[in-house]
């Protein structure tokens, strides 16, 4: 399993969130370029960058900062935040990201889901299923949709997706622990590649995750607080030399 840094980034600098609230925000650097270099430094092997602006707004905002980060890094670097369309989707990919990570547009369009699977490639392509309550939240979790996280899983296989993220809001930000029960729900009911993250607190949640079969962990607040060593969870999880995802 890979440990994955979390940059998310709001008004051009790097903040985390709690539950998704946009009125409850931590700065923790005023520079998500330095935090990228502190946590490929670390030997993070991928970096999961979040544009809050751009998932609020419904397209990028902060893209000109994520191309700096992603030339300024030798890892890759997947993006997510307001991507909901193919042409958004390549403006992202222009900049040096290596995969797109699309949220409402999986659950309001997901023909453009479809042809960013078609014309940039699967492998650039992840959908990220938010919940709470198990229900899928949208618009940078501002609008609660009808459709429970299952029934989204089972849509995005029709689509050519192969890796999907899944975040339980409502843990985000909290240092709580993650929602293991709708975890191993989730990995017994797809084939799909998971990718996890919001409540991630430890190393054992660390371990955990690996035993359930998750393909990569996304740790935001608690590296920034110093809750878990990322250098010294990546070498626990990924071994002394990183995988790549």
């Amino acid at each position: 399993m890979q440990v994955i840094p979390a940059i998310d980034i709001k008004g051009g600098r790097c903040v985390r969130l709690y539950q998704g609230d946009y009125e409850r925000e931590t700065v923790f650097s005023d520079s998500p370029l330095d935090a990228a270099a502190r946590w490929v430094g670390d030997g993070a092997s991928r970096l999961h960058v979040v544009d809050l602006d751009g998932a609020k707004a419904g397209a990028p905002v902060n893209i000109g900062i994520v191309g700096d980060i992603a030339s300024s890094v030798p890892t890759p670097v997947q993006l997510g935040g307001g991507i909901r369309t193919l042409d958004t989707a390549k403006e992202a990919i222009s900049q040096g990201v290596n995969r797109v990570v699309v949220g409402s547009a999986a659950v309001e369009g997901p023909g453009q889901v479809e042809e960013m699977c078609r014309c940039l490639g699967a492998e650039s392509v992840v959908v990220s299923v938010d919940a709470r309550d198990e229900y899928v939240v949208v618009r940078g979790w501002t609008k609660r949709s009808r459709l429970l996280t299952s029934e989204l899983v089972k849509r995005i296989e029709a689509l050519g997706v192969l890796r999907f993220v899944y975040t339980d809001v409502a843990r985000d930000g909290t240092l709580t622990e993650p929602n293991f029960r709708a975890i191993e729900d989730l990995a017994g009911r797809t084939q799909l590649k998971m990718l996890v993250a919001g409540g991630i607190s430890s190393l054992g949640h660390l371990v955990k995750m690996s035993e359930i079969g998750v393909e990569a962990a996304i740790v935001g607040t608690a590296v920034y607080t110093g809750a878990i060593d990322l250098r010294e969870a990546i070498v626990a999880i990924e071994g002394p030399k990183n995988s790549t995802v």
